[in-house]
């Protein structure tokens, strides 16, 4: 029995372990839905009512699932400390915490549940594989980012400071102006109004464009190699079964 449960709560099950998995994605759904209602004003005490029945239901489904996870697991103690373990464990302990304790700032910790939403995605090997094939790249882009910040931090410091000292007063007050203005973005709280400030700003979002789309063609680009790795994989599995079948033998592994 151990064995069996195990086989479907850890997806490995032919015939019940995707149903398991789609089952606690809709509860995890179901509870972040149940978070977000619950926070509407002047709701009525009879929905208030379900939802707190509705937490507690899933938040216990959740901690269930924890112990049977730790029971069926080969290196249980190991489970507990890997980084699913960890993500389990945030699913429900911090809703328990908040019954006991009645403190927002642990209530707000429930919200990590839902990156319990990526043990149960199919592709996110596909994810953990793509960054393991450009993450030498990925840091050479934090790198050049990071140089980046500091020149525009210091360059409109230089030209800003004399005429707004208020808003740049500092370099590391300038960093907000840097990060608004590298990531495109700018929210307009901090903009410059002389000459050169203008045209230093013009030659940072021209770099500013091409540093924030760099990461993301490298990502692409590691996605679409991770994928064919996986079709290499699937059709070098299902070469020897459709050799054995081609010669009238059952297709077991050795």
């Amino acid at each position: 029995m151990r064995e069996r449960i195990g086989a479907i709560i850890w997806g490995t099950d032919p015939r019940w372990g995707h149903g398991f998995d789609y089952a606690m994605l809709a509860l995890i759904m179901a509870s972040v839905l149940a978070m977000s209602i619950e926070t509407l004003p002047d709701l009525p005490a009879g929905y208030s009512a379900v939802l707190a029945f509705t937490n507690i239901t899933i938040v216990s489904i959740f901690t269930i699932e924890y112990a049977v996870r730790f029971w069926t697991s080969p290196q249980p103690w190991r489970y507990v400390f890997s980084f699913w373990g960890i993500v389990d464990l945030v699913a429900f302990l911090p809703f328990w915490l908040a019954i006991g304790t009645g403190t927002q700032g642990v209530r707000l910790l429930r919200l990590l549940r839902l990156l319990k939403m990526l043990r149960y995605l199919a592709a996110i090997d596909r994810v953990r594989r793509a960054v393991e094939i450009v993450w030498k790249e990925l840091l050479v882009f934090v790198a050049i980012a990071a140089l980046m910040l500091a020149i525009t931090a210091i360059g409109i410091y230089n030209f800003e400071n004399p005429a707004q000292p208020e808003i740049f007063k500092s370099i590391p007050h300038s960093l907000w102006f840097a990060v608004t203005t590298l990531t495109t973005v700018g929210y307009g709280d901090a903009y410059p109004v002389t000459v050169g400030g203008k045209f230093f700003t013009f030659l940072i979002l021209m770099i500013g464009l091409g540093v924030v789309a760099l990461p993301a063609g490298l990502i692409s680009a590691a996605f679409m190699q991770a994928k064919d790795e996986e079709e290499r994989k699937r059709r070098a599995a299902a070469a020897p079964a459709a050799g054995a079948e081609r010669a009238g033998l059952p297709a077991q592994p050795e």
